[in-house]
């Protein structure tokens, strides 16, 4: 069975900065792109940032510059390093894990997701 456990969800004030982290289980997680998405009541989820197998990234217009990806594959960990931070980032963040690194911030590409973990930014 895979897993996906996300933690690190927080309130923060603005311009402040949050590391989410994804923990993977049940899957050979190094064969796998890892990726961020945040979605906001009543609108569709959006993809933040991907990292492949190999450690290639992408990141939404909306987050470069702001925010850091990065992988341990002998952890089996992904996190998302968040600075900077708006009101706009508030959101439910999800983790999520694909077998191909095709179109990366497309959430139809993922089979595996996690349970979410919510940022709440205030001014």
């Amino acid at each position: 069975l895979v897993q996906l456990v996300e933690s690190g969800g927080a309130s923060e004030q603005t311009g402040g900065s949050l590391t989410l982290s994804c923990q993977g289980s049940g899957l050979t997680f190094s064969h796998y792109c890892m990726a961020g998405f945040r979605k906001v009541p009543g609108k569709e989820r959006e993809g933040v940032a991907a990292v492949s197998s190999g450690g290639t990234k992408m990141y939404a217009d909306f987050v470069k510059g702001r925010f850091t990806i990065t992988r341990s594959n002998s952890k089996k960990t992904v996190s998302l390093l968040m600075t900077n931070l708006t009101q706009e980032d508030t959101a439910t963040y999800y983790c999520a894990a694909a077998d191909r690194y095709l179109s990366p911030l497309q959430s139809t590409e993922y089979k595996h997701w996690g349970q979410g973990t919510q940022v709440t930014v205030s001014s």
